[in-house]
């Protein structure tokens, strides 16, 4: 089978939920999927692998990187998983739909790639131990012989423009977001699972137009699954991952909808352990817009967290770093500046 016969199949058979409002357009019903339940424990190494009865997942990588040509980079990979229905499948019968990203930003390009694949017919999947989370030649895969299967990874990607080799090892705890996994997205209580590991130290070497780049940084990843996070008045997400130089991070997001949105996010020590940001911990404010190529968004932002006295400056590294994929919508680095200093990535979806 063709590549493009495939993907015109992939495209055909993913829901229309999924171009409607792009990622944030995930439905408030579960229609028979499994729903997240708030006191579950998670499961290790199982849960790094994939949840078939829940309706959407991904695996989602993303590093600040400085080359040695002294230049600052950012790049991302994420694998997502939707489903069809809510069952496993082999070959021609499985219900799983997977979704392929990979971008490297500079300050002057945003590169991206895209794969599309139908489980069951082709190289698409992950699997838990040994963990490996692959499409076609992306690979994102454990070289882990002891502990946890994320603690080190190897990750690969290439577009027509872009390839890049990378390795990653974690100096930290997996991070629980909300009630130890249990993510609430709405005031009617849609919720994921969701956790992290966000102390990726990062090595490896960019292939860009202009050459090779060797580069060093740190890398992000986040995990999640569900099958009914948001309410029906919620047209899109903006979420902020960021490491400051004192070694504390935060994770935090809004989703939009017609009244004040919904926020929430996690407080990380530098010791790695946590403390949850409910709604009104939380004040994230855009102050600049740009006309990207795709659609008008905010490209600096103001972040205030009362708690840990935390006033910053968010500043994109490219402003348009949009990505023209099946599902569009913007993702790229940051800086930070303020109260606190460091670097850091925002993904904003459901923009038009």
């Amino acid at each position: 089978m063709s590549v493009r016969l495939l993907a015109s199949l992939c495209l055909i058979l993913l829901p229309s939920w999924l171009f409607a409002q792009g990622f944030a357009g995930l439905g408030s019903e579960a229609d028979g999927f499994s729903v997240p339940q708030r006191g579950t424990q998670l499961s290790f190494p199982q849960d790094h692998g994939p949840h078939p009865d829940y309706r959407i997942e991904w695996w989602y990588l993303t590093a600040t990187l400085t080359g040695d040509d002294g230049q600052d980079y950012g790049i991302q990979w994420t694998l997502f998983r939707s489903a069809l229905a809510p069952f496993a499948g082999e070959g021609l019968s499985s219900p799983q739909v997977w979704l392929g990203h990979a971008a490297v930003t500079t300050q002057h390009e945003h590169l991206y790639a895209e794969r599309l694949s139908r489980g069951g017919i082709s190289v698409a999947g992950v699997s838990a131990d040994p963990f490996v989370a692959e499409i076609d030649d992306w690979y994102m895969r454990s070289t882990e012989t002891s502990g946890d299967p994320l603690d080190r990874l190897a990750l690969a990607a290439s577009g027509p423009a872009f390839r890049y080799k990378l390795d990653l090892a974690a100096d930290g705890p997996l991070v629980f977001h909300g009630d130890n996994g249990f993510s609430v997205k709405s005031q009617d209580g849609q919720a994921s699972y969701y956790y992290a590991q966000p102390h990726y130290t990062v090595s490896g070497v960019l292939s860009l137009p202009t050459g090779d780049v060797a580069v060093t940084g740190a890398g992000w990843l986040d995990r999640e699954w569900s099958s009914q996070p948001l309410s029906d008045n919620q047209t899109g997400w903006d979420w902020f991952s960021l490491a400051f130089d004192n070694g504390e991070k935060v994770m935090a997001f809004r989703l939009r909808d017609d009244q004040t949105g919904f926020r929430s996010g996690t407080w990380i020590a530098a010791d790695g352990s946590t403390s949850t940001l409910r709604d009104g911990d939380i004040t994230l404010t855009p102050t600049v817009t740009t006309q990207t190529s795709g659609a008008r968004v905010p490209t600096e932002w103001r972040v205030d967290i009362p708690s840990s006295d935390t006033r910053v400056t968010i500043t994109a590294l490219n402003p348009n770093s949009w990505m023209g994929t099946t599902v569009p919508y913007w993702e790229g680095p940051v800086y930070v500046s303020g109260s606190h200093s460091g670097r850091g990535y925002l993904e904003m979806t459901g923009y038009e």
